[in-house]
Parts: C-alpha cells; sequence; structure tokens
C-alpha cells in the first residue's frame, strides 16, 4: 500500500494508522487539521499519544525531524493543546 502519510518526514506506520483512523487520510488533510487538532482527535479517539506525536506532526508539515523543532515551537504547541482542552472542558461543563 502506497501510503501518503508514511512518506511524510517523522511519521510511520503507527502514526499513520492513527491518523488514518481518525479520517486524516493524505498531507493535505494533516494541513488542513493542523498538528494540534491532528494530535488532539488522536487522543479524542483513545489512542495512547504521547507528547512526541504531537511534534512528530509538527514536524511532518515543516519537512524536519520532530527532535529539531525549536523549543519555543514546542512551547507554542502545548500552549494551543492547553487551550483546546480548556475550552473543551468549559464547554463540557454548560
Amino acid at each position: 500500500m502506497n501510503d501518503e502519510l508514511q512518506h511524510l518526514k517523522n511519521l510511520g506506520k503507527t502514526s499513520a494508522q492513527w491518523l488514518h483512523a481518525v479520517g486524516i487520510h493524505s498531507a493535505s488533510d494533516l494541513r488542513r487539521l493542523g498538528a494540534v487538532g491532528a494530535y488532539q482527535a488522536v487522543r479524542t479517539r483513545g489512542f495512547r499519544a504521547s507528547k512526541v506525536l504531537l511534534y512528530a506532526i509538527e514536524g511532518a508539515l515543516l519537512d524536519m525531524h520532530w527532535n529539531d523543532l525549536p523549543v519555543e515551537r514546542k512551547q507554542a504547541l502545548n500552549q494551543q493543546l492547553d487551550a483546546k482542552y480548556t475550552a473543551q472542558s468549559q464547554k463540557n461543563e454548560k
């Protein structure tokens, strides 16, 4: 099988399977959702993905190894993720 996601930097078989399971099948799907949205979709589906997946997706979108992402970029991703979880939590409380 020729899986477009597996051809992106940082994404292997397992991460591609997780992304497919949440409806992400191409690089354009990934770009549309962004790293935070894609990571949140995977986690919401119940997969036990670590933050490395978040960084790996961002690296894939930027065509760079996830470990080469600047610390500031990783912090910004974490802040975006925290903001999404906070907003979702507040929405669920209503």
